[in-house]
C-alpha cells in the first residue's frame, strides 16, 4: 500500500468532524476540484458551516465566514478604498471576499446588489473596485447556504446566479446511528478545534491539474451534451441547461472519476453527479408546476431516457 493520495487524506480528515455524510463530501469535493463553487441548500444545524471549515483546515488554506443579512452592502463583501491623509491617496482595505474559502452563510437574505458582487468573483477570480481590478486567490472557492423553511425577508437567487454554482447539494439530516456518533464526538468540545493540515496548497494546485487531464471519451462527450439537449426540449421544463450547464457536468465527472481512482470518465459518472449540477439550472413549466412534478423526477426520466452511446 503507498502513500494516500491528497483527496483521499482530505476525504478522512473531513469525515472526522461531518458524520455519515461521505458520499455528499466527496460530491462537494469534486467540485473544488473541478474549480467550482457550491450551493448548499439545507436546514440550519446540519453542518454547513463545519463543513466549509474543515475543508480549509484540512488544506492549510484562509477561511472567511460572511453572514448575509438585508443591510450588508457590496463594499463589505470587496473591500473598499479609504483616503490616507497622511499620504493623501487612497488605499484599499480587502474585505472578506479576499480569502481561499468564503463561506457565504444564508445567501439569499442579502439584497440583489450584494448578491451580484459574488458574480464577478465567482466567474473571474477577480473583482473590481472603484473601477480597478484586484486579483482573488487561485484557490478561491465559495461554499454558499440558503436555508429552504425560512423565506420571510429573502431575496432569492436569480437565475443568472445560480447558474454560477457548479453544483447544488443538500446535506440533510444524519441518520440515527451517525447522530449517535455526533453526540459522543462532542460531548467534550468539537473535533474540528484539533483537526489539523494533511495537504498543503501546493499539493492541492497539482491534484486540480491531474483532473484537467482525465480521459473523456468522444461517446462521453456526446453523452453530456445529449442529456443537457434533452433537458432544452422535455415538455415539463420551461428552460433547460446552458452550455455552462455541460461544462459543469464535463468537470465534475471528470473530477468524480479522478477521486475515484480512475483516469477516464464512465457514463456512470454522468449520471452520478448529473442531479447536483443540472437540477439548480432547470425551470419546470408551468403546467408541470400545477401536476407537482419534482425536478428531481423529471431529470431521474430524462437520464433513463437517454441512451448511453457505445465505442464504434
Amino acid at each position: 500500500m503507498g502513500e494516500k493520495l491528497l483527496h483521499q487524506r482530505i476525504l478522512e480528515n473531513v469525515q472526522k468532524v461531518i458524520k455519515g455524510k461521505n458520499e455528499e463530501i466527496k460530491i462537494v469535493l469534486a467540485a473544488m476540484y473541478a474549480g467550482g463553487h457550491v450551493l448548499l441548500e439545507d436546514v440550519p444545524g446540519v453542518g454547513k458551516t463545519i463543513l466549509a471549515r474543515s475543508l480549509a483546515v484540512s488544506l492549510g488554506l484562509d477561511f472567511k465566514r460572511v453572514q448575509f443579512t438585508p443591510d450588508l452592502l457590496p463594499t463589505d463583501l470587496t473591500g473598499l478604498s479609504i483616503y490616507d491623509r497622511r499620504t493623501e491617496e487612497f488605499i484599499f482595505r480587502e474585505g472578506p471576499i479576499f480569502t481561499d474559502i468564503l463561506l457565504a452563510d444564508e445567501i439569499n437574505r442579502a439584497t440583489p446588489r450584494t448578491q451580484s458582487a459574488l458574480l464577478e468573483a465567482m466567474a473571474e477570480r477577480q473583482v473590481t473596485v472603484d473601477g480597478v481590478t484586484h486579483k482573488l486567490s487561485n484557490n478561491f472557492f465559495v461554499i454558499a447556504t440558503q436555508n429552504p423553511i425560512e423565506y420571510e425577508g429573502t431575496f432569492p437567487l436569480p437565475e443568472a446566479q445560480l447558474d454560477r454554482f457548479t453544483i447544488r447539494i443538500c446535506l440533510g439530516y444524519p441518520d440515527k446511528d451517525s447522530e449517535i456518533q455526533i453526540l459522543e464526538s462532542q460531548k467534550r468540545s468539537h473535533p474540528i478545534e484539533e483537526l489539523t493540515p494533511v495537504g498543503t496548497p501546493e499539493e492541492y494546485s497539482e491534484e486540480k491539474r491531474k483532473v484537467r487531464e482525465i480521459k473523456i471519451s468522444q461517446e462521453v462527450k456526446e453523452y453530456i451534451v445529449n442529456i443537457v439537449d434533452e433537458t432544452r426540449h422535455h415538455e415539463s421544463l420551461k428552460y433547460g441547461s446552458s452550455p455552462r450547464g455541460s461544462l459543469a457536468l464535463m468537470h465534475v465527472s471528470m473530477a468524480w472519476a479522478y477521486i475515484n481512482g480512475r483516469d477516464f470518465v464512465l457514463p456512470d459518472d454522468v449520471k452520478k453527479v448529473a442531479p447536483y449540477v443540472l437540477i439548480h439550472r432547470i425551470i419546470q413549466s408551468t403546467e408541470s408546476k400545477i401536476l407537482r412534478e419534482s425536478k428531481e423526477e423529471i431529470l431521474k426520466n430524462i437520464l433513463e431516457s437517454v441512451p448511453i452511446l457505445k465505442a464504434v
